[in-house]
């Protein structure tokens, strides 16, 4: 009789030991879940600043169409700077179409680069890039102090910069609308808040409690 109790105090103590791992580990993994946050596009801090009414261009496109940049109307553009001889650019192509029907009741795309109108022009035929406008301007990039590439650029409905940075995948795309729907330049910026704002609050919980 004393042998099984003493092995159901020892079970009960290597569930309760578990049990605090378990805790233990969750927590980590909280912490390490927010260390690994997925980044979102890497802001420059060049050219015109989030929050700035965006240059205002009127340019051809490639098929001879006007297209204006930063006016007024009923919808969003990201103006997406990219190179035929980029290839991030081109492996961001597909995600652009889908980004392109996906949110076509608040955005509109405008593709914008610049160099020989004959090695766009095939480009542009060869990715099937019809559907977009594409523009070709070296004072657009200059403008905008575009030095990297892919870079995109979201102004909003007023004509206002709403958010910018380098994209490498869809997950930074899409950090622009995030940051235009939060209303902060990038979300790396919201993250810092959130991470700032609980540091407050722990320096609070501490002083109350040494207090107490």
């Amino acid at each position: 009789m004393d042998a099984l109790i003493i092995s159901n105090f020892l079970l009960w103590g290597v569930v309760l030991c578990l049990v605090l791992v378990i805790l233990a580990l969750s927590r980590q993994i909280g912490v390490l879940y927010e260390r690994v946050a997925p980044m979102g596009a890497l802001t420059m801090d060049k050219g015109p600043g989030v929050g700035e009414p965006a240059p205002r261009f009127e340019l051809p496109d490639l098929l001879g169409r006007r297209i204006v940049i930063g006016e007024r109307g009923q919808h969003s553009q990201l103006l997406f700077f990219l190179s035929p001889t980029c290839p991030v650019c081109k492996k961001l192509l597909p995600i652009l179409k889908s980004v392109a029907s996906t949110e076509s009741a608040w955005l509109r795309i405008v593709l914008a680069s610049d160099g020989e109108m004959p090695e766009h022009l095939a480009f542009y035929k060869q990715a099937g890039l019809e559907r977009f406008p594409y523009l070709l301007s070296t004072e657009l990039g200059m403008k905008f102090q575009i030095s990297k590439l892919p870079y995109a650029v979201l102004i909003d409905e007023t004509g206002t910069l709403r958010a910018k940075g380098l994209i490498n995948s869809r997950e930074q795309l899409e950090s622009l609308f995030t940051a235009k729907e939060l209303g902060v330049a990038s979300v790396q910026e919201f993250l810092a808040a959130g991470a700032l704002e609980e540091t407050r609050i722990s320096r609070k919980e501490s002083g109350n409690a040494l207090a107490g």
